[in-house]
């Protein structure tokens, strides 16, 4: 094969994996329809084709815009490490309490159906936080319980994390080198079969991206935008089902008033008290009071009683 030859074989490989990265064509069956069109072209032959859509699919799992299929396996990951380390408080009914209370404001989030539905869970610890994992996996521990005045700021607690799922933040999360290293492999791929230490790396490149999220959602937490964004969301979703928007603002002063300085803060991984109220105060005060919450009160009270 001359120069020139060689020159457009690989230029249009690159084209075709660009475009993929770029999300012009954002599916694997569009992927698919690229590297057959090259096929047909003469630009590849059938061996190429086959190992270019199997390295644009590898390249896929790095980036946040995944299928719900794909999120979801990613959060699932995510989770089982969260669980890993903090372990599950098993306790039943207080588990199907956490999960109704937590379902009821799905159904009126902007994201109330995904792959493999919501899965709420009450972690062993007495650290005072709730997590959220990609793909709807929600975790308050049993620190945060305890502290939680009534199942309307339960309701707003677990809204917020719904708001971080809704809104895709885990994903966000991924170390953008991981997504120029995974272009790298592509482009030394391109036109010849995949190497096994290439797919290696990218298996490396996939649980590198776990470990971004896990860390964000762990240790870090979100940025500031984000974290206001899932604010908004958590009282407009409370607000819709007839929750008091409120009690989370309310749940959020308990929790400003209750600080003692130089201790550790309270819902370490979320914005503090006194921002994330400035930012809801406008909100709140835009939308309905809610529904009488003292019919709710007994079966809080019941199920907080497992702890």
């Amino acid at each position: 094969m001359g120069v020139d030859a060689m020159s457009r074989r690989l230029i249009a490989l690159l084209v075709v994996l660009a475009l993929v990265a770029l999300g012009t064509l954002g599916c694997e069956s569009a992927t698919s329809g690229a590297t057959r069109l090259g096929q047909q072209l003469g630009l590849i032959n059938e061996q190429q084709k086959g190992s270019i859509d199997r390295t644009t699919q590898a390249f896929r799992k790095s980036f946040h815009d995944l299928t719900e299929q794909e999120e979801y396996s990613l959060g699932r990951a995510v989770a089982a490490q969260i669980i890993a380390r903090y372990g599950l408080y098993h306790e039943p009914s207080l588990t199907a309490y956490v999960n109704r209370v937590g379902k009821a404001v799905v159904v009126v989030s902007s994201r109330p159906e995904i792959y493999g539905g919501y899965h709420f869970a009450v972690l062993d610890s007495d650290e005072p936080n709730a997590f959220s994992a990609p793909g709807g996996f929600i975790f308050v521990t049993r620190g945060l319980l305890r502290i939680v005045p009534n199942e309307d700021a339960l309701a707003g607690v677990l809204a917020h994390e719904v708001g971080h799922v809704a809104e895709k933040h885990g994903l966000a999360a991924i170390n953008k080198d991981r997504l120029m290293d995974a272009f790298g492999i592509l482009g030394r791929e391109a036109g010849r079969t995949m190497q096994k230490e290439n797919l290696v790396k990218l298996t490396d490149l996939y649980e590198g991206a776990v470990g971004d999220i896990l860390k964000t959602v762990v240790e870090k937490g979100y940025g500031r935008s984000q974290e206001r964004e899932a604010d908004e969301d958590a009282v407009k979703f409370a607000s819709a089902i007839g929750y008091q928007p409120k009690a989370l603002l309310d749940f959020l002063t308990r929790l400003e008033s209750t600080a003692k300085p130089g201790a550790p803060r309270l819902l370490s991984t979320h914005a503090p008290a006194a921002e994330r109220k400035a930012w809801l105060e406008p909100i709140v005060s835009s939308l309905p009071a809610g529904t009488d919450p003292a019919p709710r009160e007994q079966r809080f009270r019941l199920a907080m009683a497992k702890l």
